[in-house]
């Protein structure tokens, strides 16, 4: 595997949060659980995932800023750099023993994120990119976005809404339009692992309304990487303010014509 140091650095911090997660995952009817909303849960492990990530990145990169699902967000002396992560994406599977969740670290830069890693623990894949370098599964797999080109021929994901969140309509509404034209939706549970699995060709596309931005920081590197498209869901809005469409070339524009209405 190839990469830049910093690269390496989150590659290293990916696997050492998997390795305490995995361990827990095992044991995951003892887990001592918190509630922090509906279907939104907090774990000792997933809390222990941070900190390992934290102690990792910051340690070897003690000036650049941070923002953590848990821990919030705090500025570093530079400026221009800052780590976005989520120690545990798709708690909820993990809290009910379905192996689909995975580690999501992303590097920003000015503005813009430059590294990626996407790290599925239960499987041992560890998906990574780096801008301008390509898209990658563990050490030597090139990524690339499915050659489909028929919408009734493509599988999309998704997120549905849990609890009452306001965007449950409009999603159920997407899905009334979208599922009659294509081969299927998916919800897995996990966005940055929805993101990952568009850019290996595992997905067609991708659209959610609500997210977080350490929920697609790093999928959405992986996508353009592997040659995708990512726009956010409003036409001209940016995907980072966590409503987006991703697909490849192919069929972007029709799920984005049925997504938008």
């Amino acid at each position: 595997m190839q990469g830049s140091a910093n690269l390496n650095l989150m590659i290293k911090a990916a696997r050492k949060a998997g390795r305490s997660l995995v361990k827990d995952f095992r044991e995951v009817e003892n887990l001592q659980v918190s509630t922090k909303g509906p279907g939104d849960f907090v774990t000792k492990a997933d809390r222990e995932a941070e900190r390992l990530i934290k102690e990792e990145l910051l340690g070897g990169r003690p000036t650049y800023g941070w923002i953590g699902e848990e821990t919030g967000a705090e500025d570093g002396a530079d400026p221009t750099r800052r780590w976005i992560v989520d120690p545990l994406d798709g708690t909820t599977n993990f809290l009910h023993g379905l192996p689909h969740w995975a580690v999501s670290i992303a590097l920003e830069h000015k503005g813009e994120i430059v590294s990626a890693v996407v790290y599925d623990p239960a499987k041992d894949e560890m998906f990574w990119a780096e801008k301008g370098a390509g898209a990658w599964l563990n050490d030597n797999r090139r990524l690339r976005v499915s050659g489909r080109r028929a919408m009734h021929e493509a599988l999309f994901a998704t997120g549905v809404p849990f609890g009452a969140k306001a965007t449950l309509p409009a999603t159920l509404k997407d899905l009334g339009r979208l599922m009659p034209a294509c081969a299927g939706v998916r919800r897995w549970g996990a966005a940055s692992l929805d993101l990952a699995f568009v850019a290996a060709g595992r997905f067609d596309g991708y659209w959610e309304r609500e997210l977080s931005v350490w929920d697609l920081a790093a999928g959405v590197l992986l996508v353009k990487e592997a040659g995708g498209m990512v726009e956010g869901l409003r036409p001209g809005s940016d995907p980072m303010d966590g409503a987006l469409i991703a697909a490849n070339d192919g069929l972007f524009k029709g799920l984005a014509d049925v997504i938008r209405g």
